[in-house]
């Protein structure tokens, strides 16, 4: 199978739908899988008329992580130096959601980590399970989680290895909404809506400096947004919002 099969995008308006496409592994993660979302997250980015991005798995399942077999084989799902799938150490600039049906665990889960929002499922189960299989979670697990989570809570989902509920994911703030089961994709769909409503370079650049700001100062971040608002404010989509609210209609974006 190739990546393009492997991975299937459909667009929604200015969103993008990134399906995995292997249900029959569980949407295991092998090469063309990694191939096929970093193009499509190539593509988000680049493409002016696409705001947000939603990640989904077919099938009923998000992704199980890692195929063992592909590994055994001496495959990987790295892409370059972007990380797993291409986005763990390099996320996208654009607005990604993902959409959880089912098991999201393991690498899957590392995906949902490089997302910048989550809706999930409520029977769906969430984990890194790699302690178990004598891995460690180095697809971004291990090094975030103990950002997001108090320490203890980090440890436990890291060292024991089992899953948790969408709930539970909720209610540490990993998981973002929890839906009817067989609703997250369009759940996902309609909150990335929202997000898409909005000037797309404020998204952008907001979206930059909220994932900076942990690494910056108090002192530092003022210095570091500056920069980065600027040419926002000075921008065609600036005028046309402030245009569109004094004339009471929807703004037209452009992203310039």
């Amino acid at each position: 199978m190739g990546s393009e099969d492997a991975v299937l995008t459909e667009r929604h308006g200015s969103v993008l739908l990134v399906t995995i496409n292997r249900p029959d592994a569980r949407n295991a993660l092998d090469g063309a899988v990694a191939l096929g979302v970093a193009a499509a997250i190539d593509e988000l980015d680049a493409d002016d008329s696409l705001f947000v991005g939603v990640l989904t798995g077919a099938g009923g399942t998000f992704s199980s992580g890692m195929d063992l077999k592909a590994f055994l084989a001496g495959e990987s799902p790295l892409v370059g130096d972007r990380g797993l799938c291409g986005i763990t150490m390099a996320p996208p600039r654009k607005p990604l959601i993902g959409a959880v049906e089912g098991w999201a665990v393991a690498g899957g889960f590392e995906l949902l980590l490089a997302c910048d929002m989550v809706v999930a499922a409520e029977d769906a189960r969430l984990g890194v399970p790699e302690v178990k299989r004598a891995l460690v979670a180095g697809g971004g697990a291990a090094l975030h989680l103990s950002r997001r989570l108090p320490l203890a809570i980090a440890l436990e989902l890291l060292l024991t290895g089992d899953p948790i509920t969408a709930s539970r994911a909720a209610e540490l703030g990993l998981v973002n909404r929890v839906v009817a089961p067989g609703e997250a994709v369009g759940a996902a769909l309609e909150l990335a809506g929202v997000v898409a409503a909005n000037g797309p370079l404020a998204v952008a650049v907001t979206k930059q400096i909220a994932r900076s700001a942990p690494d910056w100062s108090f002192e530092e971040g003022w210095k570091q947004q500056e920069p980065l608002m600027m040419p926002v404010f000075s921008s065609v989509d600036a005028r046309e919002g402030a245009a569109a609210f004094a004339e009471k209609r929807s703004p037209v974006w452009t992203g310039a």
